[in-house]
C-alpha cells in the first residue's frame, strides 16, 4: 500500500489527531540531488539527496539494477527518492511528537498542573527546577511561534537561526530534566 492509499484510508475513517501527511513530506523537500555510482563489475547505484526546508539533507538506500543491462536512469532515480523519502516519516514524526510535548507542557505549566518541587529541596537544586520550567514555557512559546504566519514571512536565514535556537533550547531542557532525575 502506498501512501497517498494510507492517507485516503485515514481520512475515510474519521482520524484527525495530528500526524504526518505524504504533501507535509512533499512540502518539506527543498531540493532534490541524484549521486550515480558505477561500480567495478558495473552495477549501477543511484542515491537520492533530498535536502528538506530547515536545510537538513536526508540519504536513504540506494537504488541499484543488479544486472547493468537493466538500469534505466529515470526508474534508478525514482527508487533512490523513494528510499530517500522514506527516511523523513521517523524523522518529520519525533519533530512533530516533539512539538506536541512541548505544547502540552507549556499548556500544563500555564493551568498549574505540574507539581511544585518540595519545599524541602535544597536551594540549588530548586533553582534548576524553576530554571526548567522556565525554559519549558519558553521553548513551547517558540514552537508556537514557528507554525504562525509571521515566522513563516520570515526570511530563510532567520527561520532557520530560530530552528536552530529551538533545537538548542530543547537539547538544553532535557540536560535539565536528566540533572532533576538525577537528584
Amino acid at each position: 500500500m502506498n501512501d497517498q492509499a494510507i492517507e485516503q484510508e485515514i481520512q475515510a475513517k474519521g482520524k484527525t489527531a495530528p500526524r504526518i501527511t505524504p504533501s507535509q513530506i512533499d512540502a518539506n523537500i527543498a531540493d532534490t540531488e541524484i549521486v550515480k555510482h558505477v561500480t567495478k563489475s558495473g552495477q549501477v547505484l543511484r542515491w537520492a539527496i533530498l535536502t528538506t526546508a530547515s536545510g537538513f539533507a536526508v540519504v536513504g538506500k540506494p537504488s541499484a539494477s543488479v544486472s547493468p543491462e537493466n538500469d534505466d536512469a529515470e526508474i534508478g532515480e525514482k527508487c533512490a527518492i523513494d528510499n530517500s523519502r522514506d527516511e523523513m516519516w521517523p524523522m518529520m514524526g519525533y519533530a512533530l511528537k516533539q512539538k506536541l510535548h512541548d505544547a502540552a507542557c507549556e499548556h500544563a505549566l500555564l493551568h498549574g498542573e505540574v507539581a511544585e518541587p518540595a519545599s524541602t529541596m535544597p536551594a540549588h537544586q530548586q533553582r534548576v527546577h524553576d530554571e526548567r520550567a522556565d525554559l519549558v514555557d519558553k521553548v513551547g512559546k517558540l514552537a508556537l511561534f514557528t507554525e504562525t504566519p509571521t515566522f513563516t514571512s520570515l526570511p530563510d536565514e532567520e527561520q532557520a537561526r530560530l530552528g536552530a535556537q529551538l533545537v538548542a533550547m530543547r537539547t538544553y531542557s532535557d540536560i535539565l530534566g536528566e540533572r532533576i532525575a538525577a537528584f
